[in-house]
């Protein structure tokens, strides 16, 4: 434990900044090493386990310097950067990271973000889609859902919105022109389908509704509990769950059919993807999966720096 504790100090030590040396500090302190130190119960940690911890930490470490280059911080993270770090192909301890981020949230220094616990690599059988389309329509025509839960769960299952990206939408994200209602995810407003888009207005009616009466004066589309905030990425993805929607596999199944219909520029303006994110998904959809998953299984990725014992 003790090489563990230098081997932490020299991590946290390296990083460029005082608030990311805050940061690494916090969280192995207080979630790596606590954790630690209540599973071994006093006994002596194992190497496997004091491994599990530097890699951890070391991946923390990476996404941070990443973010420091990208002249981002945890708290002005958004969704398409964070996917943008975790689809480049020189990334290295994704899975890891994941739960530094989860921790992040859980921590509120970073907020609006969603990072799958486990990694999804893809449809293995054309039924994911089924499933999809199945959802959809479920959503469409059942009226026992909350409305304001049928919109969400079908901007997931339609147009491949992570929660956080859902609980960040105004009313202004709504328009309605010349007949057509459009949604603005991205640079590029998209046009919804009648049945979408009856639920769209439905909402922003509502919303407005309880403005006018001074019930509220936010501007959020899914308002959350605290007053003036949005609900929560991780409130919006319970709901979401109890649809029935598997968010780690609905929305890759839905990039990767967009992915087979949109050019990349295309589906990174009107979903408010980025650009290399959508280009991974297009080269991924042209053709054969399978071909493409073994592709990327059968490449060498760079092992970690050695950074001390």
């Amino acid at each position: 434990m003790v090489r563990l504790e230098r081997h932490v100090k020299d991590l946290v030590a390296s990083h460029a900044t005082v608030e990311g040396r805050k940061i690494l500090h916090r969280y192995a302190t207080w979630h790596l090493l606590r954790r630690l130190r209540r599973r071994s119960r006093g006994k002596e940690t194992t190497h496997s386990q004091l491994q599990v911890a530097r890699q951890h930490l070391r991946a923390a470490v990476y996404l941070l310097n990443w973010l420091q280059d990208q002249h981002l911080t945890l708290a002005t993270c958004r969704q398409a950067d964070l996917e943008r770090w975790t689809t480049s192909d020189d990334v290295l301890l994704r899975q890891e990271a994941g739960q530094f981020v989860r921790w992040a949230l859980a921590q509120k220094i970073a907020r609006d973000l969603s990072f799958p616990a486990e990694r999804w690599n893809g449809p293995s059988q054309p039924m994911d889609d089924e499933a999809r389309w199945a959802a959809a329509r479920r959503l469409l025509h059942d009226d026992t859902f909350k409305p304001e839960d049928r919109l969400a769960g079908l901007l997931l299952l339609l147009y491949a919105q992570w929660p956080a990206a859902i609980s960040r939408l105004t009313v202004d994200h709504i328009e309605e022109t010349d007949g057509a209602v459009r949604i603005r995810l991205g640079a590029v407003p998209v046009e919804l389908p009648a049945p979408v888009a009856e639920l769209a207005l439905q909402q922003v009616v509502v919303r407005r509704s309880h403005a006018v009466l001074a019930r509220t004066d936010s501007p959020w589309l899914f308002p959350g509990g605290q007053p003036g905030r949005p609900i929560s990425a991780w409130a919006m993805g319970e709901r979401l769950r109890k649809l029935g929607i598997r968010l780690a596999e609905a929305r890759p199944t839905a990039l990767f059919q967009l992915a087979t219909e949109l050019p990349a520029a295309v589906l990174a303006r009107t979903l408010g993807i980025d650009i290399t994110v959508a280009v991974k998904w297009q080269r991924a959809s042209a053709g054969d999966w399978a071909a493409y998953a073994a592709d990327v299984a059968n490449r060498r990725p760079q092992p970690p720096r050695s950074e001390g014992p």
